[in-house]
């Protein structure tokens, strides 16, 4: 009985190498094909560009790296990448880590340490979040070193989930419909900033770096509170994803399909000068009828009455 056991187990083995290989190779095709498209639909990228790619130590950074080098080594455009990251001076950042990373990748890349840590605990009273005051002062740094590195886009991490939640955010808290562009100027007008990982999902960038095994710089070590808001919406999206696959794609669709006769923003549609012209217009109000959409579980917490 155990001889059949060891003679098996290589068969086995193999058969699970070969099924976990072929995943890999499915994912890392994905990634390509949903960066690739993000820049086209929306001209991230163009010939002749000097794209900084702003690089924290996580998973999503890293990803988006690694995948630019792939499509750029074969784009039809000639364009080049510098690697950057800032380096704060937060307690217990190990410096080493992403200089040996990326000069054992063979990219143009720049170590920019500022300490902008202990401004922000200077500034920041205890047990209040730092990261606005932070994001602020790392932004004017990035502008900085973009201008000496003669960089014309800032390439930033943020994914599809990323952008889900700030639409949410803004939606829940903030008392507007607005979320995180895939592309726009900075906001000192001298940059394009540019998210290629617009259409990536949180969870493949996750088995991404897992297969790769990128050396992740954790981003608590200033030791701020979470953004208890963020983290909310996130788990929201987490456990819509679990119990209801497709959710989130069809959200985010519809970031992509924005019809402004249908809200409420005057300064979006003319609804004052409004008037009746006689001709069809298939945005036009069906009045009565009732929109159809596809049937799907209800949503969490939501009770569905029939009368």
């Amino acid at each position: 009985m155990s001889a059949v056991w060891i003679d098996n187990e290589p068969a086995v083995s193999d058969a699970k190498s070969l099924k976990i290989e072929r995943e890999t190779h499915k994912l890392e095709k994905r990634l390509c094909r949903q960066v690739g498209q993000a820049i086209v639909d929306y001209n991230m990228i163009e010939e002749g560009d000097r794209v900084m790619v702003c690089l924290s130590g996580g998973k999503d950074s890293y990803g988006m790296l690694d995948i630019l080098m792939k499509l750029k080594a074969r784009a039809p455009i000639d364009f080049t990448l510098v690697a950057v990251n800032l380096d704060q001076k937060q307690p217990g950042f190990p410096d080493h880590i992403l200089p040996e990373y990326l000069k054992n990748l063979g990219i143009e890349f720049h170590i920019e340490t500022q300490d902008t840590y202990s401004i922000v605990k200077e500034k920041v009273p205890e047990g209040k979040t730092m990261c606005s005051l932070c994001s602020r002062l790392r932004r004017g740094i990035l502008y900085k070193v973009a201008r000496e590195l003669k960089c014309n886009k800032l390439a930033l991490g943020h994914h599809r989930d990323d952008m889900l939640q700030t639409f949410f955010l803004n939606m829940f808290f903030g008392g507007k419909l607005k979320g995180m562009p895939p592309k726009l100027t900075s906001d000192n007008g001298e940059f394009i900033v540019i998210r290629p990982l617009a259409n990536v999902a949180e969870k493949d960038l996750i088995r991404w770096a897992e297969h790769k095994q990128f050396p992740i710089i954790p981003c608590t070590l200033c030791g701020s509170q979470e953004n208890l808001q963020r983290k909310q919406i996130g788990n929201l999206l987490r456990e819509w994803d679990k119990k209801f696959p497709g959710r989130l794609e069809t959200m985010f669709t519809a970031l992509q399909n924005v019809v402004p006769s249908h809200l409420m923003d005057a300064k979006l549609h003319d609804f004052k000068n409004l008037k009746a012209n006689g001709v069809p217009d298939e945005n036009g109000d069906i009045v009565f009828d009732e929109e159809e959409f596809p049937t799907t579980p209800a949503l969490p917490g939501v009770q569905v009455v029939s009368l």
